[in-house]
């Protein structure tokens, strides 16, 4: 029974405290491009200070919060009424409709971003229907903006926001809305006043999955945004493969990390709360 238990935490110790241990001992090092590797460890907090004083950094870490939220928020608006759609679905249906939600994680990540690409290029598909139907004589291009990494987030962890919420909407008692309807609510009111309110750990729990990766993201902006995108990720690829400067691109992942479990402690000790009040 011991060896059972201690397997998981042997697996977290080697694959994710160690290599955190290791991030971090290299964030407070000092970049020395003669060494292999080129890290001389130390206690420098020049790293840090760099990541907040630096105009650059501090751009970055903007545009990725911003980006991040707003791909969220829309990821958001598209998911719920998937989700909602699905619970109410005929049993029978539900399994093939959530098969075709997590579909797309059959293929490649790359391909389906690869994918998008040749959709939004200026000579791609959606600009040669626009030409052929008439409805824009000259489209432009979509690709290199930051309009395309907002729809390539959404494309991506659409079924991350869609899960949550159709767990939350599909343990809901349906009852309460003809109850509602019973007693004079209009289905907006209805919806506003019993089934939002029900759902909102979904919610909770949708947006954090689709946030958290977002906003670290690199390949979507990187391919979609292009130059123009500047977000955190990207930047952290710069300093570390390109500029070798491991200190700081250490920094960039401690402070990345530290910014990404604050949420998540908050939202676990809102689900503990509410677990103590039932």
């Amino acid at each position: 029974m011991r060896l059972v238990i201690a397997l998981p935490f042997a697996w977290l110790v080697v694959f994710f405290l160690l290599p955190l241990v290791l991030v971090l001992g290299l964030s407070f090092g000092t970049n020395s491009p003669d060494l292999a590797p080129p890290v001389e460890l130390g206690l420098n907090l020049a790293s840090f200070r760099l990541l907040f004083t630096d105009d650059l950094y501090l751009a970055a870490w903007l545009s990725s919060l911003r980006i991040a939220a707003v791909s969220t928020f829309g990821a958001l608006l598209l998911g719920y009424p998937m989700a909602y759609a699905i619970a109410r679905a005929r049993p029978q249906l539900r399994p093939l409709l959530l098969t075709l939600v997590i579909l797309p994680f059959w293929t490649s990540f790359l391909i389906r971003v690869y994918a998008w690409m040749g959709l939004l290029a200026e000579n791609g598909i959606l600009n040669q229907f626009l030409r052929w139907s008439g409805l824009v004589r000259n489209p432009g291009t979509i690709l290199g903006t930051e309009w395309a990494v907002h729809l390539g987030i959404v494309y991506a962890y659409l079924p991350f926001m869609v899960l949550p919420l159709y767990s939350s909407l599909e343990k809901l008692d349906w009852s309460l809305l003809e109850a509602a309807s019973d007693l004079g609510a209009k289905p907006l009111p209805a919806f506003l006043t019993v089934t939002l309110p029900l759902s909102l750990p979904g919610i909770v729990a949708g947006c954090l999955m689709v946030f958290i990766p977002a906003i670290g993201e690199f390949v979507i902006p990187d391919l979609l945004g292009g130059t123009r995108t500047l977000m955190i990720g990207k930047v952290l690829w710069d300093e570390f493969f390109t500029n070798s400067d491991w200190p700081l691109a250490s920094a960039v992942a401690i402070c990345l990390l530290i910014l990404l479990v604050g949420p998540i402690v908050i939202f676990q000790r809102h689900q503990q709360r509410s677990l103590e009040r039932t």
